[in-house]
């Protein structure tokens, strides 16, 4: 089963080829110890897979205007990898169901130890990436065995109710049209006769804002746009209640 650094390696690899100029290549390599004045950020994961994920570069990649002429570089790596942190976890939950989410991200000077070593390669030059790799599924305390004793209920107590009802557990498998909705705008009929390509259409929401996503006619969740493989993707950062969610089928039925 794929690992939270398989992930990564993937989505790194696609969002590096993406957004750096020249289309560099994320080869694994032997390690290389890096100078004194290297630079890095360090991901902590929660949830299915927890941990902590470092990333170190090399500073002479500093050197090399990869996210383009004019941009702060170093600013430009950290919003790199964050993504990629992101779009790992999205990853996961697309191939293994594991959810898992970046709960902090910040910079890190060095890490004493080494999971795995990479190339970022050019036409021209190559970089050392390193990985420090602590994520893993979280271990479950279990209780000392007990002598086995019948349940006794007390007396006027039953037992709680299911969370879902046998009615609604005959609908968990139907499958369901989901999209996402990035913003809306009301315009006339005329003004939409006269679009035409280049045209631009400009939607009630802020690029920072999140989007929704929608079931039927009802938002059942919200979240920011992430790339998965070179594919959207969303990742969920607030969820309606399951009574909301419920009521986005009463249209489709």
């Amino acid at each position: 089963m794929k690992s939270y650094l398989d992930c990564w390696i993937g989505t790194a690899t696609a969002l590096f080829a993406q957004a750096l100029d020249g289309e560099p290549q994320l080869s694994e390599s032997l390690p290389k110890p890096l100078a004194p004045d290297s630079f890095g950020f360090a991901a902590t994961l929660s949830g299915d897979e927890a941990g902590r994920f470092a990333v170190v570069l090399d500073a002479s990649i500093l050197e090399s205007p990869l996210l383009g002429e004019g941009t702060d570089q170093k600013a430009g790596w950290e919003e790199l990898l964050r993504e990629a942190a992101g779009a790992a976890c999205g990853d996961l939950l697309a191939t293994t169901g594991k959810k898992s989410r970046v709960e902090k991200f910040e910079p890190t000077s060095g890490e004493s130890k080494i999971s795995r070593a990479f190339q970022l390669k050019s036409a021209e030059r190559s970089w050392t990436i390193l990985v420090h790799d602590e994520v893993r599924a979280p271990q479950i305390a279990t209780a000392p065995a007990k002598s086995a004793a019948p349940a006794v209920a007390a007396p006027g107590v039953s037992d709680p109710p299911s969370a879902i009802s046998p009615g609604v557990e005959l609908l968990l498998d139907v499958e369901l049209d989901a999209s996402l909705r990035f913003g809306c705008r009301e315009m006339p009929l005329g003004e939409i006769l006269d679009l035409g390509p280049g045209d631009v259409v400009q939607l009630d929401r802020h690029i920072a804002d999140p989007v929704d996503l929608i079931v039927g006619d009802k938002v059942v969740a919200r979240g920011e746009v992430v790339l998965i493989n070179g594919n959207f993707g969303l990742r969920i950062t607030e969820v309606a209640a399951p009574r909301k969610r419920l009521e986005s089928i009463r249209c489709l039925f």
